[in-house]
């Protein structure tokens, strides 16, 4: 099994300190976020989810598929929820160059700007990889590069659905932003994670925001 943090470590946040890895308040504000999608059927089925608990979250979305489900990412947009740009292609950053890696983010920005007026300047690099040059210019376009706080790993065909929901609650704090993947993927782990991270940290007295 791949190594990776489930809590990001402090000495992480403190080096690369120029991106979002959390939201600090005191108000138990969590900051729930989905990669990958929108994705038929289960975007949708995540959207039920949320509104249960008329809980806000954030859509780090995939150019390509902005364009083949343009009905599901305006569903986002009309439930209330942020949008994030997540590159056209999902691109390694350390595996592409700066110019690609930037003209495929703003490939996705078009789609995203295609069907909503307002820019969307919130970006996630996929895999969390991401070049010191692509996010300076990134951040140089008005970009805040967003990454996260706890990884819940439901993409991790590995790991167990109950070790997936133990990796969100052992770790989420006020201020945390978490990760999801609303992927076909992730869904096995998805679907019995989130609808018990919704039920027991809002008994718990989180409050879930989308990031702006």
């Amino acid at each position: 099994m791949k190594f990776y943090w489930i809590k990001t470590n402090l000495l992480i946040k403190k080096l690369f300190s120029n991106y979002v890895w959390d939201i600090p308040n005191t108000e138990n504000k969590i900051y729930l976020t989905f990669d990958d999608g929108p994705i038929p059927e289960i975007t949708e089925w995540v959207l039920q989810e949320l509104k249960k608990h008329n809980a806000k979250a954030t859509f780090f979305c995939i150019g390509n598929n902005v364009e083949k489900y343009p009905n599901i990412f305006l569903k986002l947009i009309n439930e209330g929820h942020s949008i994030g740009n997540h590159t056209f292609n999902h691109l390694n950053g350390w595996k592409t160059s700066t110019e690609e890696y930037l003209e495929n983010s703003n490939r996705c920005e078009t789609a995203i700007c295609n069907l909503q007026t307002a820019n969307c300047k919130l970006f996630r690099p996929p895999y969390g990889k991401i070049k010191a040059l692509q996010a300076k210019k990134l951040r140089q376009l008005g970009y805040k590069i967003i990454m996260w706080d706890v990884l819940s790993a439901d993409y991790d065909t590995s790991i167990s659905k109950e070790k997936c929901l133990e990796n969100v609650l052992n770790n989420v704090e006020s201020g945390s932003i978490i990760v999801f993947h609303d992927s076909v993927k992730a869904f096995p782990n998805l679907e019995y994670t989130l609808p018990k991270v919704l039920k027991i940290l809002t008994e718990k007295g989180f409050v879930f925001e989308a990031i702006n």
